[in-house]
């Protein structure tokens, strides 16, 4: 697409995340050329934005204020939204987490703006049995891989597809976080696009055969990193609520 140095970098991530994801086929992903060559553009632009492109300044840790007791733990800015893909940032306060939750159907992009976040994700596995054939502990329970990441604002995006890392939770470390939102298609209950909570019932025992010690310690090495979980669909968690706030960087057209 035309390169334009005059408009501000977050206008020109609305710009190409809407030529990414308008008419997005989700049985393509990842075999659609076309697709993969835009969504590498996208993803340029949106590894190169920081806080102060959208006037955002980094927030103090207030731990333990009546004011920061009082307040939502997660708040929300609402940038743009389109028949495509839904753009807002997201804020957590020091120690704050968005709970285990899906984005169905959806392509998403999330790039930290300052701080640190911590983000578990999880695929589910075909078949709804575990990594040595065991039946799920409730007969709504599925399994699911997890891998787990950290990014900064220095980090690049972390992506999530239809079938890959749909399923994620999110940690603010180390103090206060804010991270930019791409969600393509945006949320729409009326086109099963609904979000759903999930909490995590136990490990599955992934890995190579029992007793072999290798692989076990190879285990405990990766253990954080891959694992395979029984999860279980469950209400918003009665702790979890997000707040909004407005979105005061520049303004964004599509």
């Amino acid at each position: 697409m035309p390169r334009d140095s005059k408009s501000p970098l977050i206008q020109k991530i609305a710009r190409q995340a809407y030529a990414t994801f308008r008419g997005f086929d989700a049985s393509a992903v990842g075999t659609d050329q076309a697709f993969l060559d835009k969504q590498n553009e996208l993803i340029e632009l949106v590894t190169a934005v920081r806080a102060a492109d959208l006037k955002i300044a980094p927030r103090q840790s207030q731990a333990g204020s009546k004011a920061e007791l009082a307040s939502p733990p997660v708040t929300y800015m609402h940038i743009c939204e389109t028949d495509a893909f839904s753009m807002g940032v997201f804020l957590l306060r020091s120690g704050a987490s968005i709970p285990l939750h899906d984005h169905p159907g959806m392509n998403g992009v999330l790039k930290v703006l300052y701080g640190k976040v911590s983000v578990t994700c999880f695929d589910k596995l075909e078949g709804g049995r575990g990594a040595r054939g065991e039946p799920p502990p409730t007969q709504s329970a599925a399994a699911a891989r997890r891998s787990v990441g950290e990014y900064s604002e220095d980090s690049g995006p972390c992506l999530l597809t239809p079938l890959r890392h749909n399923l994620h939770q999110i940690d603010a470390v180390e103090g206060p976080a804010a991270f930019l939102d791409i969600l393509a298609p945006p949320y729409d209950p009326d086109d099963g696009r609904d979000c759903h909570y999930y909490k995590v019932l136990q490990a599955t025992g992934a890995g190579g055969p029992d007793g072999d010690p290798k692989e076990r310690r190879d285990e405990e090495e990766e253990k954080e990193k891959e694992e395979v979980m029984w999860l279980l669909e469950i209400p918003q968690p009665e702790d979890f609520w997000c707040g909004g706030e407005p979105y005061r960087g520049p303004a964004v057209s599509v």
